[in-house]
C-alpha cells in the first residue's frame, strides 16, 4: 500500500514538472541567463561576431551579455542611454572573454558614455578633444569612459579593423593581473610571456618601418599593441590570420578562441 502511494506521488510530481517545463518553453541550462527579446533583436542586427556563432554559442553569448548588464552599471553623461548603447557595450565586453568561460570584470563597476570625444580632463565640450575611450585609474579606478560615436562606429560597416570599445575591454583583461602591460598573465602560462613579448617587438619594428597594416598607435607601448592587435583580431579575423599568422595564433591561445572562419 505504501509503495503504491509513493509511486503515485512520484508520478504526480513528474507530471507537474513536465507541465511547468512546457509552459516555460524549455528551461534555460543551469547558470544561463535570458536576454530580453528587444536586446536579442539589436544583437542580431548590429553584432557581426554574434552571427558567426553556432546556435548554442549564441545562447551562451546572450547569457553573458545579460549577466554583464546586471553587474556593471552603464550611465550617460550629457546623453541618455539607449538599449542599443547597452547592448553594444555589453557585447564589446563579452567578445574578448567569450572563450574564457564565465569571466567577470572584477576591475569594473561603471561604464560612462559621453556624447562625443573627450580630453584628459574628461571634458567633452570645447578645447582639443581626441580621446574615444579610456579605462580609468586613480580616483577613476573601476570606471570606463566611452564616446558614443566611437562605440557605434566600431559596430558599423565602416569600422574596418577598429573597435574602440573592444580595445578598452582588452585593456581591462590585461589589467586583471594588476598591471596593464600587454601581457595578460592570467590568460597565458609564464613561459609564453617572453616569446609573446619578442613577437610584439618584432611586429612593432615592422610597423615603424611601414611594413605592417596594424594601426601605428600600437607603437605607443606593449599594452596598446595588445589592445590594437586585438581589435584587428576580432573585427577582421580572416584578414588578420592571413597577414599576421603568428600573431593570430598567439591571440587565439590567449583569448582561447579562433574567430577566423578558416580556423
Amino acid at each position: 500500500m505504501f509503495t503504491t502511494y509513493f509511486v503515485i506521488v512520484i508520478l504526480i510530481i513528474a507530471l507537474l514538472a513536465w507541465v511547468i517545463f512546457r509552459k516555460q518553453g524549455g528551461a534555460m541550462p543551469a547558470g544561463m541567463q535570458k536576454l530580453d527579446k528587444p536586446l536579442q533583436l539589436l544583437l542580431n542586427a548590429h553584432v557581426n561576431y554574434y552571427h558567426k556563432l553556432s546556435q548554442a554559442e549564441r545562447k551562451r553569448f546572450e547569457s553573458q551579455v545579460a549577466a554583464f548588464l546586471q553587474y556593471v552599471n552603464i550611465e550617460g553623461v550629457g546623453t541618455d542611454i539607449t538599449d542599443t548603447d547597452r547592448m553594444l557595450i555589453a557585447s564589446s565586453a563579452v567578445i574578448p572573454v567569450f572563450g574564457l568561460g564565465n569571466w567577470e570584470y572584477r576591475n569594473l563597476t561603471n561604464v560612462i558614455l559621453y556624447p562625443d570625444t573627450f580630453d584628459n580632463e574628461y571634458q567633452f565640450e570645447g578645447g582639443s578633444r581626441n580621446i574615444m575611450g579610456m579605462v580609468g585609474s586613480g580616483y577613476m579606478n573601476g570606471q570606463m569612459i566611452l564616446s558614443r560615436p566611437a562605440l557605434l562606429k566600431g559596430f558599423s560597416a565602416e569600422s574596418g579593423r577598429e573597435n574602440t570599445a573592444i580595445h578598452e575591454f582588452v585593456h581591462l583583461v590585461d589589467k586583471s593581473d594588476g598591471a596593464t602591460d600587454g601581457i595578460p598573465e592570467q590568460l597565458m602560462a609564464h613561459e609564453y610571456a617572453a616569446p609573446w613579448l619578442s613577437l610584439m617587438h618584432q611586429e612593432m619594428r615592422r610597423i615603424k618601418n611601414g611594413r605592417s597594416d596594424i594601426n601605428p598607435y600600437a607603437l605607443t607601448n606593449e599594452a596598446e599593441f595588445l589592445a590594437v592587435a586585438s581589435e584587428y583580431f576580432f573585427e577582421k579575423p580572416e584578414q588578420f590570420q592571413q597577414n599576421h599568422p603568428e600573431l593570430y595564433l598567439q591571440l587565439s591561445q590567449i583569448f582561447r578562441q579562433a574567430p577566423a572562419k578558416s580556423s
